[in-house]
């Protein structure tokens, strides 16, 4: 689902969506009326403006993801600004995109977030990651962790560094598919719901840092 207020915008993504295989199931201009349709219109993922007429697209993130927390939401902002970046992965988002993004880049950040990977416009990673190592400052105590392998602790090492999963693939010689998997195992037993709350678990236990 798109949803964007700017119609010339929010078709040219629609387009670049179905011209790479997707199926748009809705097209919409407002936050409530995205509200309104997701139910029915049952999306993967929704490619979501942060600027709404009527909601803020950090409501509209909250609320989706009431509905139904399967739902997976990329940002795609004019905004690059922190606190708005920041702020909607609070809410929830899985990513953040902004709109100088070439078609060929959104293509790629839906395929990633359709597969649980948070993806964001260069440079914006280094900011996110910036701001979960300050919150683990101030965390608190580490908690038991439940037994992970030793390569799901290795993978979680790796996201915890910001990397992508096709880097962690290259540089643990696994494929794509193995690391996804070994990911969502993790999220499993760690009860969490996306890679953005994993790759903050991560940082707050101290993943990052080498051991």
């Amino acid at each position: 689902m798109v949803v964007d207020d700017h119609p010339i915008w929010r078709d040219a993504v629609a387009r670049d969506l179905v011209e790479a295989g997707y199926d748009v199931t809705a097209m919409v201009g407002e936050g409530a009326q995205a509200i309104r349709v997701a139910p029915a219109a049952r999306p993967d993922v929704v490619v979501l403006d942060l600027q709404l007429p009527d909601l803020s697209g950090v409501e509209v993130v909250r609320r989706l993801i009431a509905l139904d927390p399967a739902i997976r939401v990329l940002m795609l902002s004019a905004s690059g600004e922190q606190q708005d970046v920041l702020d909607a992965l609070k809410a929830g988002a899985l990513g953040y995109l902004v709109k100088s993004a070439k078609p060929a880049e959104l293509v790629d950040a839906v395929a990633r977030t359709a597969a649980g990977e948070a993806v964001f416009t260069v440079g914006l990673a280094g900011l996110v990651l910036g701001e979960y190592r300050r919150l683990a400052a101030v965390a608190t105590p580490p908690v038991d962790t439940p037994r992970l392998t030793a390569r799901e602790t290795e993978v979680l090492r790796l996201v915890a560094k910001g990397l992508s999963y096709r880097q962690i693939a290259e540089r643990l010689v696994v494929s794509h598919r193995t690391v996804q998997n070994h990911v969502q195992n993790t999220l499993g037993k760690l009860q969490l719901h996306n890679r953005v709350e994993l790759t903050r678990y991560a940082i707050e236990q101290g993943y990052d840092r080498d051991r």
